[in-house]
């Protein structure tokens, strides 16, 4: 059973967030350049016709929904209304430690650019709510509760303790450690750190870093070589060090990956659902121009058709695209799960404004009914529905997995990316 809570809520909402700003840069740029700078780029036999775009459509694999349904229930149904959520101070401020170092090996990458920082927000400008940890407020009770009421209730929690041998606190303790592990799918960052601190998620997007090269490689390689249930002997497409040097047209993989059960299956697409996610990211905001002062971003278009054009990727652009659509739909049955919880009038996404908390809650409801209303969620229930210990040792490797990624994701040797790279998995 999940622990839903408020702060829960936040990382599903603000990757969903992320995915949806890249959905609807589909609908919106595809084969249209944005700035000079992009033009200069483009080259006249790059046309709208030739876009790799043209050929995303029809029904994704492993589920009963198609491309270009999504592509309408997310323009015109979610992508507005998760756009002005991102933006309130409930979900805009992120308290994180970028600090955590990489437990697989020594921190060798670096940016390219000056940019490649987090800007962190000073403390003075994070609402009083949002620093306090009480990130849900079940009543207004709750919420203006006085100093000194709290004291007492703290004293009076604290005689009931005090009646325990430290022995027991201990193994309290243990038992509480043990069953969160049980339900964390990722490395989750302890807010209390001395070394966390709070990022404007408006002032911080995912964008181009200039983080690249062999270090970036080794990040990608381990998720996809030591967590997507694959041999050794399987390369992936593309992969240069695949004996044919990456000429392979991937036929091979696949038909290996249709050999698998639906949930490794599931977890490969939306391992490359997500990897789709952030280059689509580096490619929306894309360092166009530097200089003087003046720091332009915006489109690439070649570097995104680079990266998912048919005839540049010999196809697999095309499997990497829908994988993000089909990481999409997951993300929107996520959110269509919770819905319940933060429905109920005593949750209330509390930052200390009131008339912006009522305004957020508001909106937050809207993007639940709109989801209710969508007609081709994933079915979660067809995974995980064979023999007893083996859906329990099968869901227990993806916990493992899920959570050696997060912690891979410390790895990125370069903030912005880090950071970033450690909210994505959170799923």
């Amino acid at each position: 059973m999940w622990r839903i809570t408020a702060r829960a809520c936040w990382v599903l909402l603000s990757i969903c967030f992320l995915r949806n700003l890249v959905a609807g840069w589909f609908q919106h740029n595809s084969g249209r350049p944005q700035t000079q700078h992009n033009e200069q780029q483009s080259s006249s036999s790059d046309s709208p016709d030739q876009s790799c775009l043209c050929h995303l459509t029809g029904v994704l694999d492993d589920c009963f929904c198609d491309v270009e349904s999504i592509d309408v229930f997310n323009n015109f149904k979610i992508y507005p209304r998760i756009k002005k959520l991102a933006e309130r101070d409930y979900f805009r401020y992120y308290r994180v430690n970028l600090k955590r170092p990489c437990p697989f090996w020594p921190d060798d990458g670096h940016c390219s650019i000056k940019d490649c920082h987090v800007e962190s927000c000073p403390e003075s400008k994070v609402p009083i709510g949002i620093k306090s940890g009480n990130y849900n407020k079940y009543s207004q009770a709750a919420s203006t509760m006085s100093d000194k009421a709290e004291c007492e209730q703290a004293n009076k929690l604290g005689a009931i303790n005090s009646t325990l041998s430290n022995q027991s606190k201990e193994a309290f303790a243990d038992w509480a450690r043990h069953d969160d592990a049980q339900d964390h799918f990722c490395e989750l960052d302890d807010e209390t750190s001395p070394d966390a601190e709070y990022v404007d998620l408006l002032l911080n997007p995912e964008r181009y870093t200039g983080y690249k090269g062999a270090s970036a490689w080794r990040v990608w390689n381990s998720i996809y070589e030591e967590n997507c249930f694959k041999p050794r002997s399987v390369y992936r497409p593309l992969n240069p060090l695949a004996p044919s040097r990456g000429d392979d047209d991937g036929e091979g993989f696949y038909k290996w990956l249709e050999g698998l059960c639906l949930e490794k299956r599931v977890f490969y697409r939306l391992i490359s659902g997500l990897h789709s996610s952030i280059n689509i990211h580096l490619c929306a905001e894309f360092l166009l121009d530097e200089g003087w002062g003046r720091t332009a971003w915006g489109p690439n278009i070649q570097e995104f058709r680079r990266r998912f054009d048919t005839a540049e990727t010999k196809g697999e652009g095309i499997r990497r695209l829908k994988n993000l659509y089909f990481l999409y739909l997951i993300e929107l049955r996520a959110l269509y799960k919770v819905a319940p919880y933060f429905e109920r009038a005593i949750v209330n996404l509390y930052t200390g404004n009131a008339e912006e908390d009522g305004e957020t809650k508001e909106l937050l409801l809207q993007i639940f009914n709109e989801l209710k209303r969508f007609p081709m969620h994933f079915d979660e229930k067809s995974m995980f529905a064979g023999h007893k210990m083996e859906a329990k040792t099968l869901k227990e490797e993806f916990r493992l997995h899920f959570k050696n990624i997060s912690r891979i994701m410390d790895c990125v040797g370069c903030n912005p990316g880090s950071g970033h790279g450690s909210e994505d998995p959170l799923l």
